[in-house]
Formats: C-alpha cells, structure tokens, sequence
C-alpha cells in the first residue's frame, strides 16, 4: 500500500492539533501546570520549596520524582523505569531534588552496592502538599466538565493506560 501525496489544495493540518495524543498532552501539561501552582501557594510547603515553584525552578519533570518515587524508596534504576525516563535524567532529577532536601540517598539493605532514594522530612511534605494539590485540581477539573463527563474522562483513561 503506498500512500500518494496530496495535493497544496488537498492538505489540512488541523487533526495535528486535535488528535488524543495532542490533547492528552496540553491537557497533562495544564493540570501539572496547576499542582505546581497550587503548591507554590501552599503553606505548608516548606518556603524554599514554595518560593522555587513559584519561580518555576521545580518543573513538571520534577513531579515525576514526587509521582513515582515509592514510600519505601526506590533504586534509581526502578524510579526511572516507573517514570519512563533515561537513568541518567532521572540522576539529574534526584540530584536536584537532593539539593533541595526533597531526597536523600541511602544505602539499599538488600544490596550493599546499591543507593536507594529516599524522601526526607521535608519530602514527605512536599508529598503531601502534591496531594492536596492534586485533589484541588481534579475537583477544579469536576466542576468545569462536570461530574458525569469527569467520570467517563477517568474511566476512559484508567481503560486505555492498561
């Protein structure tokens, strides 16, 4: 099967900005836009963390430490995987969020080699105020849509994803 080019005439561009993937995106890109906001906002974030949000040094790839890092801990490795993310990116990241006091490293009881990355104090925090966040912006969500159109966004996604 071969594909034939179109005509000048023939060619419309405006399924690139309407297409699931598109909207997926500008719509993740919104509600992280939003927690991060709500966080900057939040009084119990601590007032570095809070002042570096509201400046927009801590980004939506920086989320990805908060969603996926497991309470437990997690190798560098495991955490990148889980966010989709090269080992070396998510190394920045840690780094970064280390040097905020988010993290820590700490040796891996079930490997002497191995470093897990923790939350500190002030991570678990900063975890909690992601929480709340995210609760307000998936309410703030519910109430634009509506709670009938929220339900089968949820559904439709908690389907697709698997």
């Amino acid at each position: 099967m071969s594909i034939e080019q179109p005509s000048p005439t023939e060619l419309d561009d405006r399924w690139r900005a309407s297409h699931l993937g598109r909207l997926l995106g500008e719509a993740l890109r919104r509600f992280d836009e939003r927690v991060l906001n709500l966080m900057a906002h939040n009084p119990h974030v601590p007032l570095a963390l809070s002042n570096l949000a509201a400046r927009q040094q801590v980004g939506a790839a920086h989320i990805h430490i908060t969603r996926h890092l497991a309470l437990q801990g997690s190798r560098l490795t495991e955490l990148a995987a889980s966010a989709g993310m090269s080992k070396q990116a998510m190394g920045t990241l840690v780094d970064q969020c280390e040097a905020w006091g988010l993290v820590r490293r700490e040796p891996d009881p079930l490997d002497a080699r191995a470093r897990r990355i923790v939350f500190t104090a002030t991570g678990l925090l900063w975890l909690a105020a992601f929480r709340q966040a995210v609760a307000q912006a998936e309410a703030e969500f519910r109430a634009l849509v509506g709670p009938e159109v929220a339900t089968v966004v949820t559904l439709g996604l908690e389907a697709y994803r698997t």
